[in-house]
């Protein structure tokens, strides 16, 4: 077994082989606001949770490394890339470009502590380069992290701008088979909404799936509900974001999750 193997295996639990993550780096590129303020009181209300893992930013990791230091604590992913969607910033602060860039590779991540690295893989740019940039990078990436003993989980989007709908379950088998390809270990991806288009889209996934969490929501029932629906596509865990962190109470709502995730 490659130690990126193990690692990866130990984000999973041993009786459900499944993973609940919260995701907490949003603030790299777009508001944080309306609960992420404070990132000690989330970073700390994920650990009180339980969670299985928390994704951090390198600049977050190095402010609360302090109280993921120990035995019980999340395993930490770092996001290790950046992308600018101008429809995302502060209105009057940019265009309507849109740009990726790699921030820190897979060598720096593991001397920041990190178990995994995170990074995009996005579809849809109406500059063909930016998409090909994109691959290049991903595919190094995977190299890299393998190198250091690091897994490499990508995040793979429908977010360009040509995209219609980016829930589209024929895009997503595409673009999470070309992560695959480039060497991914596991993905991060949307749910179409309906299971049986999220188990076809799980069956042509090579490499575990995850399902990222999306916009926040305050009915908790439909967020059970649909969260129960796509676990039950096959998909190997959650990696959700501003419906942990923006909730009224960020631990109760990740403890619900957790243990939603792992009861099957």
């Amino acid at each position: 077994m490659e130690t990126s193997e193990f690692r990866l295996n130990r984000l999973f639990a041993k009786d459900t082989g499944r993973t609940m993550i919260v995701a907490f780096d949003r603030g790299l590129g777009a508001s944080a606001k309306g609960g992420g303020e404070s990132a000690k009181s989330v970073v700390q209300s994920v650990v009180d949770a339980g969670a299985d893992g928390i994704l951090l930013s390198p600049g977050l990791l190095d402010r609360n490394r302090q109280l993921l230091a120990h035995r019980h604590a999340p395993a930490v992913l770092v996001r290790t890339d950046f992308i600018f969607l101008g429809a995302l910033q502060p209105a009057g602060t940019a265009g309507a470009g849109e740009e990726y860039r790699r921030l820190i590779d897979a060598r720096e991540a593991a001397a920041l502590g990190a178990d995994a690295i995170v990074m995009f893989l996005i579809l849809g740019n109406p500059n063909d380069a930016v998409t090909a940039d994109n691959a290049r990078a991903v595919a190094r990436a995977a190299r890299e992290a393998h190198e250091v003993g690091l897994p490499l989980i990508v995040e793979t989007v429908l977010w360009g701008s040509l995209v219609q709908d980016q829930a589209d379950a024929e895009a997503l088998i595409y673009v999470n088979r070309l992560a695959a390809e480039l060497g991914a270990d596991a993905v991060k991806t949307q749910y179409t909404g309906d299971v049986a288009s999220m188990r076809e889209v799980v069956e042509n996934t090579p490499v575990p799936l995850l399902l990222l969490g999306g916009p926040k929501t305050d009915d908790i029932d439909a967020l059970r509900a649909s969260t129960t629906d796509a676990l039950s596509s096959g998909a190997r865990g959650l990696v959700y974001g501003r419906n942990v962190w923006q909730a009224t109470d960020p631990a109760v709502t990740a403890r619900t999750l957790h243990d939603l995730v792992h009861s099957a």
